[in-house]
């Protein structure tokens, strides 16, 4: 089995890119219980890259694709929703649809670099999270449910023989 973890990027210091000092405290507090990971991808925004680092990894690429949904989406759907509504939307084969398998592509490509038994992490930002997920998951089964990812939350998706098999929302106790 190789995991991959998509993690929301922590919280920001708006209307700016960066992270806040709560952010960067979070961040670090969520780290402690992850990993090791074997590849850790962020987009190229500010706030994701520094999430991986205040967590403790090494960023080993920057992907311009996890760094928006666009506003082609953000005019089909606007963030955030609940995993519900962005499958009803992800199901009408529009640009939901379409920006949601580059992102399933990107994440298989990820698993297949793994080797059995090892992880990876991609720290991205909201919407993009939940799309990319239920992309994976089409015809495999498996569904999640529930609210928008919060700061620092996520998903950790399970993949045997190259599909997901299981995913697991992780989710920030308040």
């Amino acid at each position: 089995m190789k995991i991959i973890e998509i993690r929301r990027h922590s919280i920001r210091s708006k209307p700016g890119d960066h992270l806040s000092q709560q952010g960067v405290t979070l961040a670090r507090l969520v780290g402690e219980n992850l990993g090791p990971f074997d590849k850790v991808i962020t987009s190229t925004l500010p706030r994701a890259f520094e999430t991986a680092i205040a967590m403790g990894f090494a960023v080993d690429e920057q992907l311009v694709l996890p760094n928006s949904t666009g506003d082609d989406v953000q005019e089909e759907i606007p963030w955030p929703q609940t995993f519900e509504v962005y499958a009803k939307a992800f199901r009408r084969g529009g640009a939901v649809t379409k920006y949601g398998r580059k992102l399933a592509r990107l994440y298989g490509e990820l698993a297949d670099f793994l080797a059995d038994g090892r992880s990876a992490l991609i720290i991205n930002h909201g919407g993009v999270a939940e799309i990319g997920t239920l992309a994976c998951l089409t015809g495999t089964g498996v569904e999640v449910k529930g609210e928008a990812l919060e700061p620092c939350e996520g998903i950790r998706l399970y993949y045997d023989d190259e599909k997901v098999v299981r995913a697991e929302i992780l989710r920030i106790s308040k």
